[in-house]
C-alpha cells in the first residue's frame, strides 16, 4: 500500500514535456539556420563529429532524471505492517443528487460542487466513523460501500457529475431504500445524510423514510439550492451550449424544495439543515455526532509507512551524472555502428 506525501510535486513534470518541446524546437531552428548559412557539404565537415543519436539520448536522461527526482519530492511511502485496530463510531451514508438540475449555479460554483464540498468538509472532521456513498437521479447507484477509507471517499467525490446515473429525476426513494442495505443489523446509529435541491420527488420518498426510521436509520437532509432558483445550464467540455428547455421549449427553471427534505428528515428523527453556509452544516453535524452512541468495530489496515523518496532521488542523480559525463560527440565504435543510416544520409547529402 503507497501514500503520497506531497502529491503537490507532481505539477513539476509540466517540465518535461516543455524540454521536449524545446529540443525539438531548437533542432528545427539550427538546421534552418545552417542551411541558410553555411553549404550542405561544409555543414557535414564542420559537425562530423556531432552524434544525432546522443543528443536525443542525453535528452531521454535527463528527462527521466527530471521524473525521479519529482517523484521523490512526493516522498512516497510504502505501508510495510498490515494491523487490524478496533475502531469506535458510527455508519453514514451520504447520498448525493446528481440529477441534471443540480448544475444550476444559484449556488455557486454549482449545486453539485457545493454538495460535494459539503461532504469533503464533512469528512474531514470524522475520526473514526465508518461512510458509505451512494449517487441518484432516476435511480440510486452504489458509489462507495460502508468504510474507514476517507481518502478513497474523496477521490469518488471528485468524479461525481450528473452525467453518472442516465435515467433522469430525484428517486429519494431509491436512495433511502439502498442505504438501508448498507447498514448491518447490529444495534448502533445508523445516520443516512441527503444531498439534494428536492426536485422531482414523489410520496414514496416519505413511505421510504419511514421505513427507514423503522429500522434505526435517522435521515439528516441537506437543502443545496436557493428559492429564487435558477436555470440549467448544458455544458460540454466545460463550454456553455445552452439551457435546459421542457417540452414547448420554454426555459426550465428549478429552484429548491426543502418541504419534502424537511418531512423525511422529520419521519427519521432527523434535522433538515439549509447547505449555503458550509461551516453551520460542518458544526451542525459535527456536533450531532459528537451526542450520538458509538459502538467498536475492526477494520484493517497499513500501518508504520516507510519512506521510499530516497531510491528515486538516487535513480534521478544517477541519470542526472550520466547526463552530464556523456558528450554529445560521436565515439568511433558509434560511428561504426552507424545508428539511424546516418553515414549513408550525410554522404548523400
Amino acid at each position: 500500500m503507497y501514500q503520497i506525501e506531497a502529491p503537490e510535486y507532481f505539477i513539476l513534470l509540466v517540465i518535461i514535456p516543455i524540454i521536449w518541446v524545446a529540443y525539438f524546437y531548437m533542432r528545427i531552428w539550427q538546421s534552418k539556420k545552417q542551411k541558410a548559412l553555411i553549404d550542405t557539404r561544409l555543414q557535414n565537415k564542420i559537425v562530423i563529429e556531432r552524434s544525432r543519436f546522443k543528443a536525443f539520448f542525453k535528452l531521454i536522461l535527463l528527462s527521466l532524471a527530471l521524473l525521479f527526482l519529482i517523484t521523490g519530492l512526493t516522498n512516497p511511502k510504502m505501508g510495510s505492517k498490515l494491523e487490524t485496530v478496533k475502531r469506535r463510531g458510527v455508519d453514514i451514508v451520504f447520498a448525493i443528487d446528481v440529477s441534471k438540475s443540480m448544475d444550476a449555479e444559484d449556488v455557486p460554483p454549482s449545486r453539485l460542487e457545493k454538495a460535494k464540498r459539503l461532504v469533503s468538509k464533512i469528512v474531514d472532521n470524522l475520526v473514526s466513523d465508518r461512510i458509505g456513498i451512494i449517487a441518484y437521479a432516476g435511480e440510486a447507484y452504489p458509489l462507495l460501500p460502508i468504510t474507514t477509507d476517507y481518502a478513497a471517499a474523496k477521490i469518488f467525490l471528485q468524479n461525481m457529475n450528473t452525467d453518472l446515473v442516465s435515467s433522469q429525476g430525484t428517486a429519494i426513494d431509491d436512495a433511502i431504500d439502498l442505504a438501508t442495505g448498507y447498514f448491518d443489523e447490529d444495534d448502533t446509529n445508523k445516520i443516512l445524510i441527503i444531498l439534494s435541491d428536492g426536485e422531482d420527488h414523489s410520496q414514496k420518498a416519505v413511505d421510504a423514510a419511514k421505513q427507514a426510521a423503522q429500522q434505526g436509520v435517522s435521515i439528516f437532509s441537506i437543502g443545496i439550492g436557493t428559492q429564487k432558483g435558477a436555470v440549467i445550464p448544458i455544458k460540454k467540455n466545460g463550454s456553455l451550449y445552452g439551457y435546459k428547455k421542457d417540452k414547448n421549449g420554454q426555459t426550465v427553471m428549478t429552484r429548491l424544495n426543502d418541504k419534502i427534505l424537511k418531512e423525511i428528515a422529520n419521519i427519521s428523527n432527523g434535522k433538515y439543515i439549509d447547505g449555503h453556509d458550509t461551516s453551520k452544516v460542518v458544526e451542525y453535524i459535527k456536533e450531532a455526532l459528537k451526542n450520538m452512541d458509538k459502538r467498536d468495530f475492526e477494520t484493517t489496515k497499513f500501518s508504520e509507512y516507510k519512506d521510499q523518496f530516497q531510491w528515486f532521488l538516487l535513480a534521478g542523480l544517477v541519470f542526472l551524472v550520466l547526463y552530464i559525463i556523456i558528450l554529445e560527440r560521436e565515439t568511433q565504435w558509434l560511428r561504426k555502428l552507424n545508428l539511424f543510416n546516418e553515414l549513408e544520409r550525410d554522404g548523400n547529402e
